[in-house]
């Protein structure tokens, strides 16, 4: 009777371990199994949602087959309620195992929107608000109760203009506009508190939020970042010299709407804030939105004698010393051999209205 007894415990073991082994080889054979998907495909998992929920979903977008396998597997890995939430990219190489350790670890996908220098703050808000990821649109007039800290000065006039860093930022789908202008904001504050530190000697500012309004013309006027520094010496000599900067992009942004595409004399002679034709010195804000190269260029420019360029019509410019070698300069490339395929949204004078 005993041995009949054991013989009946040694089987009953010998079955749960085959059925323990056999469970394991499934379990293994089911974690790397390849998803259906047969392209890259999107799935979110909501706040809240259960593990079943998930599951049943990844089943009816057929992303994957037996969810019941699927549910063991999460609760044998003791992940049944460690599912993060948040929008995934799953891939069609992945397997069934490898997609439950994305859940797992929240290996969310990322999407990367970029604030473009040279932008507007109007043309940067309207280029956010339009990105299909980017949750809860921002208008100007809100921008002030968005951004927690400003760089000295910044609030003059009530203008946040140029106070989000140009760069590339990543984001999780549903992140709201207003958080990538907080990371844009303190970016910026950051990377112009650090170069304002690392200045030349004798650059004309007071405070590093004048330094951005430098950075933000130099900007405007250069369509070769290699010669940031040559235009940003050509500014800073004539501040020194009390000469007015005369630089077409600070009129064209103190038109507002109004500009269409042309300047005449007459806005030439327009007074208003950011007229550099009129006002001596820098314009009341930023015209734009800088990047890290424009600051250091404002902050370090070139050393040289220029005080006048002109653009050649490829994007690059020609420097000159003076009033006379300038005038010249300006009936080479933009009168007798201007280029059929000019470029340029300048349009210098050829007269020297400094002291006008």
């Amino acid at each position: 009777m005993l041995k009949k007894l054991l013989l009946l415990v040694a089987v009953a073991l010998l079955l749960a371990m085959m059925a323990a082994g056999a469970g394991w080889y499934g379990m293994s054979w089911y974690s790397q199994q390849k998803v259906l998907s047969t392209a890259d495909s999107e799935f979110v998992v909501e706040r809240g949602d259960s593990l079943g929920r998930v599951v049943r979903r990844l089943t009816n977008d057929q992303v994957i087959k037996y969810p019941g396998l699927f549910e063991l597997l999460a609760r044998v890995r003791g992940v049944a309620t460690d599912i993060y939430a948040g929008e995934y990219l799953i891939a069609p190489d992945i397997s069934n195992g490898e997609l439950l350790t994305m859940l797992v670890q929240g290996d969310v996908h990322y999407y990367n929107v970029t604030l473009v220098e040279g932008f507007t703050l109007k043309e940067l808000l309207a280029d956010l608000n339009q990105q299909p990821k980017l949750s809860n649109p921002v208008q100007l007039n809100e921008l002030a109760t968005v951004i927690s800290g400003s760089i000295e000065g910044a609030l003059k006039g009530g203008h946040l203009e140029g106070q989000f860093y140009a760069d590339t930022y990543s984001f999780e789908s549903g992140s709201s506009v207003a958080s990538i202008l907080q990371r844009a904001n303190k970016k910026l504050n950051a990377v112009l508190q650090k170069e304002w530190q690392a200045r030349a000697e004798g650059v004309p500012y007071k405070t590093p939020y004048e330094a951005l309004i430098m950075a933000s013309i130099i900007e405007k006027e250069t369509g070769v970042p290699s010669e940031r520094p040559d235009i940003a010496g050509v500014f800073v000599r004539r501040l020194n010299k009390g000469m007015r900067l005369q630089t077409d992009p600070t009129v064209i942004y103190g038109m507002g709407d109004r500009y269409q595409g042309g300047l005449s004399r007459r806005h030439l002679r327009e007074a208003t804030d950011y007229n550099t034709y009129v006002i001596r010195g820098l314009p009341l804000t930023p015209i734009a939105t800088v990047g890290r190269e424009a600051i250091q260029a404002a902050l370090n420019p070139s050393d040289g004698s220029a005080l006048y360029f002109v653009a050649r019509g490829d994007g690059t410019h020609q420097f000159s010393n003076t009033l006379v070698e300038h005038n010249r300069a300006v009936r080479k490339y933009q009168i007798s051999e201007r280029r059929k395929d000019y470029r340029s949204s300048v349009q210098e004078l050829t007269q020297d209205t400094t002291d006008q």
